[in-house]
This record gives structure tokens, C-alpha cells and sequence, in this order.
């Protein structure tokens, strides 16, 4: 997709309803379904948000960011995912710390990012989080500046992610379960599942009525 024609289709996107659940659930393992999401706040889960930014290639083409991070002590070690993390008091509000968290984890200039969406958010099970996905883009191909949480940055086309051949399924490990069947993105040879599987899901849908 050219990201003129993405450009020239922001409005639509601002006013297409969004997938909610049925479009999360789409992309997501048949134990994470059973989740009970009308009492998910009865768990005080910890709220965060994500960045989904969109920008031209050298070729005019529409890509995102997603990045793998690093392997630690803990359930998301070496996992795809968009750059974000834990809301902070000081951020005040949601989208505040997608823009701090992406500038902090990639180097990406919060001033240049202009937001258009907020997704459904989804909640991560094994770390006890509720996340907010936010929609924006810049008009320039980004720098990159890594902090340690990130082993590497992946840019994705939005044309791959909207391309069925990438939609498949994996047998995995969790930390929650073993020897399980999840369905899955294979964008840029990683397989993308779990929670941002999911939002990427809803993403899919959105993109797929322009």
C-alpha cells in the first residue's frame, strides 16, 4: 500500500468502528478466549499503551514498527512487539506514554508522530496488563536509537500484514501453557502472536475496508 493513498485515507480510518473483541479473538489462543473480560478491572491490572507508527519507505510504501525485545528474567523476554511499556503517573494521560515509551525505547521524536486511532484495548494475561494501542505516523523514514530493552527494530509493510499467506499457526511453549497451538503473524520471518497478534487482528480489519 503507497503511503500517499494510506495518508488519503486517515478520516476513513478515524471513522471506521472498530473489531473489538471479535477481532482480537481472531489471533488469540484458545486459553487466552476464556478470559472473563467484563471483570478483567477485578484483577488490578497495570495499565500501559503501545505505539503502532505507520511511515514511508524509500519507495512510498506504507510500513509499522515492531520490535523484539531483548531477552531477560521475565514472560516477554526475546517476544515481538510494539514499542510501549507501563503507564506512569507522570504521563497523565494513555497516549503520553506510547509517545514517551516509543522516543525512549527507539529514539522515535514524539513530536513528529501524529496520532489518528485508539484500538480495543487488550489484556495480557501472564503479565497482568491492560494495554492501549494507539494509531499514528511521521512523513519521514525514522532513526532508530535503541535503549537495552530492544534487541532489534522490525519494519514491516502493512501490504505483508494484510496478505493471507502470512497468516498461519504455530505449536509453542508459554509461560503459561505448554505444548499449545497459536495463531500467528510470520511477518519478516518472526512469528507475531499473542497480544500483539491481537492487535495487530483489529489493525487487519480496519485496513481491509479502505
Amino acid at each position: 500500500m503507497q503511503f500517499d493513498f494510506f495518508l488519503s485515507n486517515i478520516l476513513k480510518l478515524q471513522q471506521l468502528p472498530l473489531g473489538g473483541l471479535d477481532s482480537q479473538y481472531k489471533m488469540a489462543p484458545e486459553l487466552r478466549k476464556l478470559i472473563d473480560h467484563e471483570n478483567i478491572h477485578l484483577r488490578n491490572p497495570k495499565e500501559a499503551a503501545v505505539l503502532v507508527l505507520f511511515f514511508p519507505n524509500e519507495f512510498n510504501e506504507t510500513m509499522f514498527i515492531l520490535t523484539k525485545r531483548a531477552k531477560y528474567n521475565g514472560v516477554h523476554s526475546s517476544q515481538i512487539s510494539f514499542p510501549g511499556g507501563k503507564h506512569e503517573y507522570a504521563d497523565i494521560l494513555m497516549k503520553t506514554t506510547a509517545l514517551r515509551e516509543a522516543n525512549e525505547e527507539i529514539g522515535i521524536n514524539k513530536e513528529d508522530i501524529n496520532l489518528f486511532k485508539t484500538l480495543t484495548k487488550v489484556y495480557i494475561p501472564p503479565s497482568n496488563f491492560w494495554v492501549t494501542p494507539y494509531l499514528g505516523y511521521i512523513n519521514y523514514h525514522p532513526f532508530y536509537y535503541k535503549n537495552d530493552e530492544v534487541e532489534n527494530v522490525l519494519e514491516i509493510k502493512l501490504s505483508d500484514l494484510i496478505d493471507v499467506k502470512n497468516l498461519t499457526s504455530v505449536n509453542i511453549n508459554t509461560s503459561y501453557a505448554e505444548n499449545i497451538d497459536v495463531p500467528c503473524f510470520k511477518l519478516n520471518d518472526e512469528i507475531v502472536w499473542g497480544a500483539t497478534a491481537m492487535m495487530l487482528s483489529e489493525i487487519y480489519d480496519l485496513i481491509k475496508l479502505l
